[in-house]
């Protein structure tokens, strides 16, 4: 059954965008057919982090006036077979997006494949509150574990609420083990239950991430822990019962901590 998932944040710098694409990759390698929509109007960044930033025509705006079919719009992602994007427009505003013929593009969309990812615009201003009036089937709230992001989180939460939406469920990113153990940094278990909200992932503050960034690629495609934990989630989506490893538990043994981890250069994973 087809699912539309609107992925959000209380704030923006937390990664939302990039897991967002780096979800959307994960679903489609494991064979479910994936869009992501870029609805971020203004300020568009699916199109650069999937590598299909010179190949922008149309758009998500010009998709909803039906200046374009959607077909037209959909670009295919040249590292990931199975992952289309509707890119955000640049240069329109917010208001440009008719929240009921968006609606309308995501039941049409459902007809032809299993995953919708929709990357909503950071923050509770109306941008996001006009992706809420869409209906998505599931919310994923991201945020960091620094008290200003949870904070900032549950009122984006408190705000889905409101609307009668599914609650949202919760991925806490860059998680640091050591300062989680040395309770410096809270657990994603503890942010989830201080927010009164199911939890989707954990995902480590993994080097590999910024470094993929750089090189205008998706961290999925190389071997780093930060992909073991994105495809967690996605099988997680998908109803598998994966478990948590629950950051913060591992021991950290005398050798690690003599001689930390150097991060080594980052290769990507043999697809053959």
């Amino acid at each position: 059954m087809a699912e539309s998932i609107l992925i959000v944040s209380g704030k923006g710098g937390v990664g939302k965008s990039v897991i967002a694409a780096n979800l959307g990759a994960a679903l489609a390698s494991a064979g479910r057919s994936t869009v992501i929509i870029d609805a971020d109007i203004g300020l568009r960044s699916q199109d650069t982090l999937l590598g299909l930033e010179n190949l922008v025509v149309y758009d998500l705006i010009d998709a909803v006036n039906k200046e374009c079919t959607i077909s037209e719009a959909l670009h295919d992602c040249p590292s990931c077979p199975g992952l289309k994007l509707l890119p955000a427009s640049q240069f329109a505003r917010v208001r440009d997006l008719d929240r009921n013929r968006f609606r309308k593009m995501i039941n049409t969309l459902k007809q032809d494949y299993e995953y919708i990812l929709i990357d909503a615009p950071a923050g509770i201003e109306k941008g996001f509150r006009n992706l809420l009036n869409a209906q998505p089937d599931r919310v994923l709230l991201v945020t960091t574990p620094d008290q200003l992001c949870i904070r900032d989180a549950e009122r984006a939460a408190q705000v889905i609420e409101a609307k009668q939406l599914p609650r949202p469920e919760l991925i806490v990113n860059r998680l640091e083990n050591e300062l989680i153990r040395r309770k410096e940094m809270l657990s994603a278990r503890v942010i989830a239950d201080t927010l009164d909200l199911p939890l989707a992932g954990e995902i480590p503050d993994d080097p590999v991430v910024y470094r993929s960034v750089l090189r205008n690629s998706l961290f999925i495609n190389y071997d780093c822990e930060a992909r073991l934990a994105v495809l967690r989630i996605a099988e997680r989506l998908h109803g598998s019962m994966i478990p948590f490893p629950e950051i913060g538990k591992q021991r950290i043994t005398l050798r690690q901590r003599l001689f930390p981890r150097i991060p080594k250069e980052v290769t990507p994973l043999d697809r053959h």
